[in-house]
């Protein structure tokens, strides 16, 4: 029995439970009763035997985890909560170097209370906070507010989960201190910083931020698009420092200083630790590394290495470091992956073995040569599958995409990071001292760098290289075949694979159909996407599909969630994309959608000559030979049996952005969409007096449901049925604004809202609107 293990994940269980899903003030009635419960076990455990025992350190797990998380928060959270809406005169040490962002910069600083406490705080700073390095001593006036919360009062994990408990936004000079001694605990921010100068002396401009990423985890470097392309081919791990990096680290210096012996673990522990802090001790890395010094700590002990308990303690010391981290995407990711290669990936493994008939002895040197390819090949899928095992749910949930390629693209690309992490650190390193020999030395890997740029861009314009959730079927498709998995274990013999393959593969066809047949039906379809602050609506009039709009800001660009959305639709090009007007939520996402999806003629308004976003959308149509059609009249692209979009040119007076927008209005047998943009209810009057409108089916809200759009005399006139506020969960402008939703609700139409439902659709064949 590993009594270790069980505790560990016991105690996980319940930090887990007490971060995510009990409120705050049961934690010590819960530690109080499941320790009870375990000195009941121990009085009565006459006859239990290891089921007894097992229990009894459950429980005893159980208690001590939600008492630790009661006493943290006392102890560490409470400060902050003291300090939250407070103006104080701010002393605190610089852990880092500071980032600049789009208002200003950030720094994370270490702020002394008066409990004597040591606040993890992010400091938001003028142009002042350029002249910031690792353990310098700042002093400001300073607001501070509680990092568990958007400034418009959402709760959120993304600072907690990293134990970062207070943002503070300065107030005027800043007073710097620079200490004649960097102090030793900020030296791993001064050589990560040296290191990623050292990669770009080695590494050519258009590489070096590729190998920076994957040698440190910094991503500011990488564009949008190719991050992007590894989310969809799934290969974002290689560019988020974590188990893989240091295990590629300790195999090289296991292979270098041999096999179970006391100097090669120690060698690994060191470098676990340092190169910890060149990665930023983010909990991925530090989960790896507490793993990692698990399993060599073990041979210096002469103990038996087990991953199960390495894994439970690794994930027990993380928790007890900061139970908030329970909400970190990248440790349950990390965690999930580990734990799936632990259950699965061996007999995945040996199953493939035995059906490529890999097994047996290998005498010959040539045929030992042989099979190396296959061999690799085996032992990359097997672990990647078996890593997928748990985070495949994860990423379905969090980002709601699913990517197919990813076996496919581990396989292609495993080996050549593993390449490029060891060289891209001995390089950056040696780039420090030498960087024109760096740079020589670099040449055949950069090729290399290239090559992995070159695959994940290929394999990430694919169609169905991702998977969007939006749609019931596929998420059907996943419960499915999770089933089937588990039914496969009782399975015997070659099947065993086998079965699951066969129905994955046909359930997903079946889905991919009914998925396209469901969008086809009917006379019209419009799919409001899911693209956070922002507008994109596909609309299909028979077999022409229209975009309007392109723009968000989302957790993923909204380039990719509208070809997503309709390359899963089984359809490979728009026929028109409007773009009502320039601004950022209604078109940043276009450059990367014209880099996916062909488009046959894109409308603009023929306003703002200079802007840079329509001056990118003109540059990149005309590079792909696209129609561009300025809308300076009424336009009505008639597509014959009924059916018509038209589009009414800017009827709004003054120079704002927003009143010099497009109006999109499809219409297809006896059913209408209105698409009126951001333009306010002066504008609309215009629109009305410009334009015969008719009673609508479909009003996609204007403005995202602002107050000052949608307005009485709008709805009196169209007398929508149905209405769809594309908004942000959670925005900071407070859309949709609660006299917008009385208006709709006063002309009898039904709401639903994108920041609440996700991706709706809407059909016109009576049934009602289907939420994504």
């Amino acid at each position: 029995m590993r009594k270790l293990a069980i505790l560990a994940f016991s105690f996980s269980g319940a930090v887990f439970a007490a971060a995510r899903l009990l409120p705050e003030n049961w934690l010590p009635a819960g530690a109080v009763a499941a320790g009870f419960l375990f000195l009941a076990l121990l009085v009565f455990r006459r006859g239990l035997g290891d089921s007894g025992l097992a229990l009894r350190l459950v429980c005893a797990g159980c208690a001590l985890g939600l008492a630790w998380t009661a006493a943290y928060i006392q102890i560490f959270f409470q400060p902050a909560r003291e300090l939250d809406g407070q103006t104080v005169l701010l002393c605190a040490e610089a852990a880092d170097w500071p980032q600049e962002g789009d208002y200003g910069w950030s720094v994370l600083v270490k702020l002394k209370t008066d409990r004597g406490i040591s606040l993890s705080t992010v400091l938001y700073l003028d142009e002042q906070g350029s002249q910031v390095k690792p353990g310098d001593r700042l002093s400001t006036v300073a607001r501070c507010t509680l990092g568990d919360r958007t400034l418009t009062g959402e709760e959120i994990t993304y600072y907690t989960a990293k134990g970062i408990f207070l943002r503070a936004h300065a107030y005027g000079r800043l007073d710097i201190q620079r200490p004649e001694r960097v102090p030793i605990r900020y030296w791993s921010a001064l050589l990560s910083k040296e290191l990623k100068a050292g990669i770009s002396a080695a590494f050519p401009k258009d590489t070096a931020p590729l190998i920076q990423a994957l040698v440190t985890g910094n991503r500011d470097g990488l564009t949008d698009q190719f991050t992007t392309s590894l989310q969809r081919t799934g290969l974002s791990h290689t560019v988020a420092v974590s188990g893989m990096h240091l295990a590629f680290l300790s195999g090289l210096l296991t292979l270098l200083l041999g096999r179970g012996k006391r100097s090669t673990a120690v060698a690994n522990l060191v470098w676990a630790v340092l190169f910890c802090g060149i990665a930023g001790n983010t909990p991925s890395v530090l989960r790896a590394a507490v793993m990692i010094s698990m399993l060599q700590l073990a041979p210096l002990f002469r103990r038996e290495r087990d991953g199960a308990t390495a894994l439970g303690l690794a994930l027990m010391g993380l928790l007890a470091w900061n139970p908030f981290s329970a909400a970190h995407l990248g440790l349950q990711l990390s965690f999930g992956a580990v734990a799936g290669i632990l259950l699965v990936s061996d007999r995945i493994q040996n199953g493939m073995r035995r059906l490529l008939r890999l097994e047996g002895p290998r005498k010959s040197p040539v045929t030992r040569l042989l099979l190396v390819v296959p061999d690799f090949l085996v032992s990359t899928l097997s672990a990647t599958l078996g890593a997928s095992l748990l985070t495949v749910p994860l990423v379905a949930v969090y980002f709601g995409y699913l990517s197919l390629i990813a076996p496919l693209a581990n396989l292609l690309t495993l080996w050549a990071v593993a390449v490029l992490f060891v060289a891209g650190l001995w390089l950056g390193v040696f780039g420090v001292i030498l960087p024109g020999a760096a740079a020589v030395m670099a040449i055949p890997f950069t090729a290399l760098a290239r090559y992995l740029d070159w695959v994940v861009d290929g394999l990430s314009s694919l169609s169905l290289a991702a998977l969007p959730m939006d749609s019931f079927y596929y998420r059907a498709w996943v419960v499915f075949l999770y089933l089937m998995l588990g039914a496969a274990l009782l399975i015997r013999g070659k099947k065993r694979i086998l079965v699951p393959l066969c129905a994955g593969a046909a359930t997903l066809a079946f889905c991919l159909l009914c998925s396209a047949l469901a969008f086809r039906a009917g006379e019209l379809t419009a799919a409001v996407l899911d693209v956070g602050q922002g507008q994109s609506v596909l609309l299909r009039t028979g077999d022409y599909l229209t975009l309007v709009d392109c723009g968000g800001e989302g957790q993923r660009d909204p380039g990719d969630v509208a070809a997503d959305y309709i390359q899963a639709q089984g359809m490979a090009r728009l026929d028109l994309l409007v773009v009502s007007h320039y601004h950022t939520d209604h078109a940043n996402g276009i450059p990367q959608l014209l880099r996916r999806i062909p488009v046959g003629t894109i409308a603009l308004p023929d306003v703002e000559e200079g802007d840079p976003l329509r001056e990118e959308i003109i540059s990149l149509a005309q590079e792909r030979g696209i129609e561009l059609y300025f809308v300076r009249q009424d336009t009505n692209f008639d597509l014959g049996e009924g059916r018509s979009i038209e589009i009414f040119p800017p009827v709004g007076q003054g120079g704002q952005t927003n009143e010099l927008g497009l109006t999109v209005l499809a219409s297809s047998g006896g059913f209408a969409a209105l698409i009126t943009g951001d333009m306010s209810g002066e504008s609309e009057k215009e629109l009305l007096a410009h334009a015969d409108l008719p009673d609508i089916d479909l009003l996609v809200a204007g403005h995202h449901g602002s107050r000052d759009s949608t307005t009485g005399e709008l709805l009196e006139r169209v007398r929508p049925e149905l209405a769809v506020i594309s908004a942000g969960k959670g925005n900071s402008y407070g859309h949709p604004a609660p006299e917008t939703l009385e208006r709709l609700d006063g002309v009898g139409a039904l709401i639903y809202r994108t920041d609440l439902q996700g991706t709706v659709v809407v059909r016109a064949d009576g049934h009602a609107p289907a939420e994504g």
